[in-house]
């Protein structure tokens, strides 16, 4: 079971991609460094943080996570100043998860949260994570 919560974690996070129109958030463009660290609820360690490097631009403003793959579908999003949220729906792996994230720009800095329930177990797990931009893109 904590296989199956940890791959739909990766997932949803390596599957959120978005496009918004209209406002655009206090992001410096460049290659940024990302570090997710995830509590379980119920769990008394915690999960090791992943770190990794994505080029982000003022048209993606979420990061993509480590790795590819899932039936994941945004079916929310918005941009309020330097926030930016969104809801994401995923389907697959014995059944559906849905997934809240919300991060805030600070120009060459960012932090924020993705929590995420599936339908078939009463766990949340809740994502925290950071952002630091390294420089430009390569």
């Amino acid at each position: 079971m904590l296989q199956k919560l940890l791959a739909i974690s990766v997932i949803l996070l390596a599957t959120i991609s978005i496009s918004f129109a209209g406002s655009v958030p206090n992001m410096q463009e460049g290659n940024w460094e990302i570090t997710t660290r995830m509590e379980m609820q119920g769990m008394t360690t915690s999960m090791p943080p992943v770190t990794y490097t994505q080029c982000m631009t003022k048209k993606d403003f979420v990061p993509q996570g480590s790795q590819q793959g899932g039936e994941c579908q945004i079916t929310q999003s918005k941009v309020v100043g330097d926030t930016v949220t969104w809801v994401m729906k995923c389907h697959g792996h014995g059944g559906d998860a849905i997934a809240n994230g919300k991060i805030t720009y600070k120009g060459n800095r960012f932090e924020g949260t993705v929590e995420m329930s599936m339908d078939y177990s009463e766990m949340k797990m809740v994502n925290h994570i950071t952002g630091k931009r390294l420089g430009d893109c390569k």
